[in-house]
């Protein structure tokens, strides 16, 4: 077999939120459309997720959740913490980001739930995870991503994301709010490599997945992307390693194999009621845009282009 031109970890993220979420990941990767996943461990359908994973053999990493839901940390339950509104649920994506500009959150529990996620991974599956990311990028956000940064390297966890997309700017069917969103998470996460790089964890080189969620996965929009990333990849990264390449789409068929990850997030939609981080389902979730996403990735069209390119799929631990 010729050596793979990328290799690319394809992370289903959300693995536990519900059982219908649950079940279309774990069909998802059967098929071949995803290659690993990301474990939210405060989520309503968490235990039976690990359990999915141990069975069908499925390369895991922990989804750090400091935005939804509620904590998994019991000290931070039995007190007013600044992590929590008034009902005992975490901020929300926004809430979370404004109370942090604002000053009102305790980077010192932040780490106590970190930690916790941590050990109630390994709980769930039986051992660390080989990486870890934030459940809607709170990772990287300032103040969170030394804690984070400190958290993972205590724990030996040798891999994250870094939430820079190329050809991010290009794409008009981005709505100007979410565009924007994108554009900070972006900054942020530039700001968070140097420090993950100071702690010793690594990243792939090439990011992708802001441009293709929901109804925005296609095929086209995912051979589109894939292209930027490649193509905009002309100097050694900041990440695991560095391929240069030339004239065609994928042009390293001489050096050691460009690393990637796509961010995706298939399954089939939730009941209602049933699921989410201790307040329910979301829209999002509930929407048909999970399915899409599962029919994306699966499509044979997709796996064909994978294999004629040479994009291997694989886990961080393949790296």
């Amino acid at each position: 077999m010729p050596q793979p031109k990328v290799k690319l970890v394809v992370t289903g993220d959300d693995f536990g939120y519900c059982p219908k979420r649950n079940q279309g990941i774990v069909d998802c990767f059967q098929a071949g459309g995803i290659s690993n996943v990301s474990l939210l461990v405060n989520a309503s359908a968490a235990e039976e997720a690990g359990v999915l994973a141990k069975r069908h053999h499925i390369p895991i990493g922990l989804h750090a959740n400091l935005s939804e839901g509620v904590p998994v940390c019991q000290s931070l339950k039995q007190r007013s913490s600044t992590l929590l509104n008034q009902e005992g649920f975490f901020l929300g994506k926004m809430g979370f980001r404004k109370a942090l500009q604002n000053g009102h959150l305790n980077m010192a529990e932040v780490e106590l739930e970190l930690r916790a996620q941590v050990r109630l991974f390994e709980e769930l599956i039986g051992h660390l995870p080989c990486h870890m990311d934030g459940h809607q990028h709170v990772h990287v956000l300032p103040e969170v991503r030394e804690v984070f940064a400190q958290v993972l390297s205590d724990f030996g966890i040798l891999y994250t994301r870094v939430p820079v997309e190329a050809g991010l700017h290009a794409c008009s069917w981005l709505s100007p709010p979410l565009q924007d969103f994108y554009t900070q998470v972006e900054k942020d996460a530039q700001e968070a490599a140097p420090v993950f790089r100071r702690h010793g964890i690594r990243w792939p080189d090439v990011y992708l997945g802001l441009t293709t969620m929901g109804q925005n996965m296609s095929l086209p929009n995912l051979k589109r992307a894939l292209g930027y990333a490649m193509e905009g990849h002309l100097s050694p990264p900041v990440g695991h390693g560095g391929v240069a390449s030339s004239s065609s789409l994928f042009s390293a068929a001489q050096r050691a194999p460009l690393t990637a990850e796509l961010m995706v997030h298939p399954g089939y939609p939730s009941r209602p009621q049933e699921g989410g981080c201790g307040q329910g389902p979301d829209e999002f979730s509930c929407s048909a845009e999970r399915q899409l996403e599962l029919s994306a990735l699966t499509q044979p069209l997709l796996l064909d282009f994978y294999s004629q390119e040479r994009i291997q799929l694989c886990a961080f631990k393949d790296l």
